[in-house]
């Protein structure tokens, strides 16, 4: 056993590259239906955008089985030559790819309205409920599998969110050159064929991604398969008994709601506030530059001052800067795009360190309950992830439609202001009880963290002394 493990090639830069390739991945489909799905049933199929809005606020009523059912899967499942979870990847990368494209399904758009609608139903949750979740919950709970190291897993992290936001500034800056085109009118439209095409090119991107994560990563972590049956009891108590978790549960809907808002807001505010799709492009290069600054100093900080505390301030940051554009109102792009920026800075900082947050939960989790079960814990943390989308898009469509916006309606001056305090307000609120979440219940601070890592590290001696 010894010897084998000594061959067990050392955690380094192959395992950062190889798991920045599945976030990657993971979020060509992700992003692009974050950023583009409402607008593309809003204004190609003619779908209203609260009827978008609520099927995916219901969608996340069939996650809370599906994440649950995939984390106790992957922690049933025995481990391979490859590891416990890497196989799935594998496994579902061919599925989500073909379930994205089903989403964006033009050649339907001069069917009835109740086929389209039931179309839009079942492709959202055969991609998002079913083939999303059985590859993005066993990826997630690879990074415990990884390395046992609080610092590596840092590193894991901070190359996760580079691969996240990598497919953010494609998606960000590529898809707006490509999808929208002028009207007669001067009018920024969006092209349904086009928006098609380019959901097929994420999917074969995706698949290239997932290839290289599957083929760099190595789990040299043993984790045993877990025998016990399912007890929902047990989960409940894992998910609302535990301060972490519940911290970590509340802060990843907050962060999702104010991003995610951002991000199919601007498909709105940018086109048809400003008149300007070409700024849609620049804020997501604005977005990566941000990442690609904080990325070398992410480790030092933490490091330094711990994750829960520079998360904290992050969150305030988000806060301030969507405070003055909602005060100021401004109608200069370049103002919106400067205070943007100052907002995401605050968002990056949060996006880059709570990965290792989640590991932190899972090992504060061991240390408190004595036992481990990467998978569920991280199927409830993805669970909590995607309520905060199911919140972005609900609020969004259901605010949207309040405003009165249809594709007729779409360019009219109460709409457009509508949307926006939409932009706005949404995320600026989420980033303030994010803030204060993070602040006042959330409790594992840099100490605490380390303590944990001290207890396991010597209970893993003591272990294998044994």
């Amino acid at each position: 056993m010894g010897k084998k493990e000594k061959e067990v090639r050392p955690f380094g830069l192959r395992d950062k590259v190889g798991y920045l390739f599945g976030d990657f991945g993971n979020d060509f489909t992700f992003i692009f239906a974050s950023a583009i799905l409402m607008k593309f049933y809003t204004d190609v199929m003619g779908v209203s955008a609260g009827m978008v809005g609520l099927m995916m606020m219901l969608a996340r009523f069939v996650d809370a089985f599906t994440d649950v059912a995939m984390g106790q899967i992957a922690d049933k499942s025995a481990p391979t030559a490859k590891g416990k979870f890497a196989p799935w990847i594998r496994r579902m990368m061919g599925p989500v790819a073909l379930a994205s494209i089903l989403m964006y399904a033009v050649w339907f758009k001069d069917m009835s309205l109740g086929f389209k609608t039931v179309w839009m139903f079942f492709s959202y949750l055969l991609w998002g409920s079913i083939c999303y979740t059985g590859i993005n919950i066993p990826y997630g709970s690879m990074a415990s599998a990884i390395t046992s190291d609080p610092k590596e897993r840092q590193s894991l992290s901070t190359f996760r969110t580079i691969g996240g936001s990598l497919a953010g500034v494609m998606v960000g800056v590529i898809v707006p050159m490509v999808v929208y085109y002028k009207d007669a009118a001067g009018n920024t439209m969006i092209s349904g064929t086009k928006t098609t095409m380019m959901a097929a090119l994420f999917s074969v991107l995706a698949i290239v991604c997932y290839t290289l994560c599957y083929a760099l990563t190595t789990e040299r972590v043993k984790i045993e398969s877990v025998r016990e049956k399912f007890s929902a009891k047990s989960l409940i108590e894992v998910t609302f008994a535990n301060r972490s978790m519940l911290g970590i549960i509340l802060a990843a809907l907050l962060c999702l709601l104010s991003q995610l808002t951002f991000s199919s807001m601007g498909n709105y505010i940018y086109p048809n506030y400003f008149g300007s799709s070409a700024a849609l492009s620049i804020s997501g290069l604005l977005g990566i530059g941000v990442i690609l600054i904080f990325s070398p100093f992410i480790s030092k900080l933490t490091g330094r001052f711990g994750r829960k505390e520079i998360a904290s301030v992050g969150a305030v940051i988000g806060f301030a800067a969507l405070m003055v554009a909602r005060i100021i109102h401004t109608h200069d792009v370049v103002v919106f795009l400067v205070l943007y920026t100052i907002s995401y800075c605050g968002q990056a900082v949060f996006n880059l360190v709570v990965w290792a947050m989640i590991t932190d939960v899972i090992d504060d989790i061991e240390v408190k309950k004595g036992k481990r079960r990467d998978g569920v814990i991280y199927a409830v943390y993805s669970f909590a992830r995607k309520l905060g989308q199911a919140a972005s898009a609900g609020l969004s469509g259901l605010l949207l439609t309040s405003v009165g916006y249809t594709a007729e309606t779409a360019f009219d001056e109460p709409v457009v202001n509508g949307i926006y305090d939409i932009t706005v307000l949404v995320p600026m609120l989420g980033f303030g009880v994010l803030a204060l979440v993070l602040i006042f219940l959330y409790p594992l601070g840099k100490k605490q963290v380390e303590e944990n890592a001290r207890i396991l590290a010597e209970k893993k001696n003591t272990d294998e002394e044994g």
